[in-house]
């Protein structure tokens, strides 16, 4: 089991409960208005606008919120902003590789933001290429547990549709496919019966990094600092924490 895929997949479960629900909503109605802008307003014909709302309506975001930012994005309702994607790369404590996917309207504070965040907890930026090499985008479908659903069915489902592998990652599964097989999965899910929580294209880590408690509790706190700018919309690592680590880490909490 991946102990990165463990942790981004619990703390993506937090966030949609814990103090940053707000900052949550915002990335995900942002994620749909610039879907919106790229492939236009109608989710039947833009798979990407589909999947960021599916994945907005999982955290509960309003559906006001939902149609208000396909509308900016579509130019049906003024005041959209113009974003654009920036990718940092550095390393947190202990040598994990980080990728930092920012969609903003400001350049610079966005690139002060994440400076910051890695200069006061122990981490540095990188150059252009030096990290991102340890990463392959992938398409990556988080499907829930329940009903007595076994690894088995869901590889069943997905496995001619272009799935490359199932994990089961404790409370659901995770089925990677190449980033542009993603949709053909996600419809064969559908076409199953089989719910999922999120469909996304990811960069997943091609070789991790093992941490003890303290420094998981390191890179844990860099990725948490990334995450409160309003700039940052994915934060990737290569990080792997085991069970035991991530159990001890819950009973301090």
């Amino acid at each position: 089991m991946s102990g990165h895929s463990k942790w981004a997949t619990t703390k993506h479960k937090k966030a949609a409960i814990d103090a940053k629900r707000g900052k949550l909503f915002a990335r995900l109605t942002k994620n749909i208005e610039v879907a919106a802008r790229t492939g236009g307003g109608d989710p039947a014909g833009n798979p990407t606008l589909y999947d960021a709302i599916q994945k907005a309506k999982k955290a509960s975001v309003p559906a006001d919120n939902i149609d208000r930012a396909v509308k900016r994005g579509s130019g049906v309702e003024a005041g959209g902003a113009d974003y654009e994607t920036i990718m940092y790369e550095g390393y947190a404590p202990g040598g994990v590789a980080v990728l930092v996917e920012c969609l903003t309207d400001n350049k610079n504070r966005a690139a002060s933001d994440v400076r910051t965040a890695f200069t006061r907890n122990g981490g540095n930026l990188a150059d252009p290429g030096s990290v991102a090499y340890l990463f392959t985008r992938r398409g990556v479908i988080v499907v829930p547990k329940g009903d007595g659903l076994a690894e088995d069915d869901v590889l069943a489902a997905v496995l001619d549709a272009g799935a490359e592998e199932v994990n089961d990652l404790g409370e659901s599964f995770e089925v990677l496919s190449a980033a542009t097989d993603i949709v053909d999965v996600r419809t064969a899910l559908q076409e199953a019966g089989l719910d999922y929580d999120s469909a996304e294209a990811q960069f997943v880590p091609s070789m991790e990094v093992d941490v003890d408690v303290e420094g998981a509790k390191k890179v844990f706190r860099l990725v948490d600092t990334l995450e409160d700018s309003d700039d940052v919309q994915n934060v990737y690592s290569n990080v792997n924490a085991s069970d035991e680590v991530l159990a001890a880490i819950d009973a301090e909490d």
